[in-house]
């Protein structure tokens, strides 16, 4: 493998590993905070292609249909959590369970509904069509540039969230100690709804940045679902950082793994979660149980 190819593959990896960083970090909110576990993570993720596609098909316009699909997604997080989810904190996990599982059923009637069975397509923003020619034989999509570098800048605003802001404050002391954030007078049923309504948003967003470079088709979600869990679980539960680690770790791995090793290329990536496991059993930056 020459410089160039190797280059190419090391972004793709990572440009994977960003777009897994923004539908984990969703998802390890929910259930580092919240302590639900959602199953329907990934139908969000699938949601938000279609809205992709959907506004993108009568407007023309993709920025609209990014900006649309998140706000859409947050809205109706807000709503399940109002409606829902509020009624499950505190209760065993297979409640949890029976209710996402629930919402999955919803989510894909709703989708066949609307959308039917059809495989669609997104079209990318025109200023971002096209390639870049790095050999005689070899050319980058413009997009997947773009892409990588809007993922950096979420992410970047992610952390400044999480760590800068005071509802980053609360969400850190929420998820070391919830009883004694509460006893402190934190409002949460407030940092609840904009928690969970927030980790709906980013498995959106991860659908709709995703949808112009790839279909979008019934049950894209469910591969994402068990990446996510893998990288939340690899990561440590609870933890940003973690996930960020543990999803550029399985971007690389994924991404070489089909180079490299292509016959075992779909398990390499459970290799490594075991193998992290068992060197650290909470995950790279998990805390440990007391």
């Amino acid at each position: 493998m020459d410089a160039i190819t190797f280059a190419v593959q090391l972004l793709n990896g990572v440009q994977y590993g960003l777009v897994l960083f923004l539908v984990a970090s969703g998802l390890t909110l929910v259930f580092g905070i919240l302590g639900v576990i959602n199953l329907a993570h990934g139908a969000f993720y699938m949601l938000g292609a279609y809205f992709a596609y959907w506004i993108s098909r009568y407007t023309g316009n993709f920025g609209l249909a990014l900006v649309g699909g998140v706000a859409m997604a947050f809205a109706i997080g807000l709503a399940l959590e109002q409606i829902f989810v509020k009624r499950l904190y505190g209760r065993d996990h297979l409640a949890q369970v029976l209710l996402s599982f629930g919402l999955i059923l919803v989510i894909d009637e709703v989708r066949q509904i609307l959308f039917g069975k059809d495989v669609h397509s997104v079209a990318a923003p025109t200023w971002l069509q096209g390639s870049i020619r790095l050999t005689d034989v070899l050319s980058y999509p413009v997009y997947r540039l773009a892409l990588c570098a809007i993922c950096l800048v979420l992410a970047a605003a992610i952390f400044y969230v999480i760590q800068r802001t005071k509802l980053g404050m609360v969400i850190r002391a929420g998820a070391e100690n919830r009883d004694m954030t509460r006893a402190l007078g934190i409002p949460f049923d407030v940092v609840n709804k904009y928690v969970f309504a927030g980790g709906i948003a980013l498995a959106a967003l991860g659908g709709i940045l995703v949808s112009p470079i790839s279909t979008v088709f019934p049950g894209m979600g469910d591969g994402m679902l068990i990446i996510s869990f893998v990288v939340v679980v690899l990561g440590g539960i609870g933890s940003v950082a973690g996930a960020a680690i543990g999803a550029l770790m399985i971007g690389l791995t994924d991404t070489f793994g089909k180079v490299f090793f292509p016959q075992i290329s779909s398990i390499l990536i459970y290799v490594l979660m075991a193998g992290v496991l068992l060197w650290r059993p909470n995950g790279l930056l998990g805390r440990k149980e007391s």
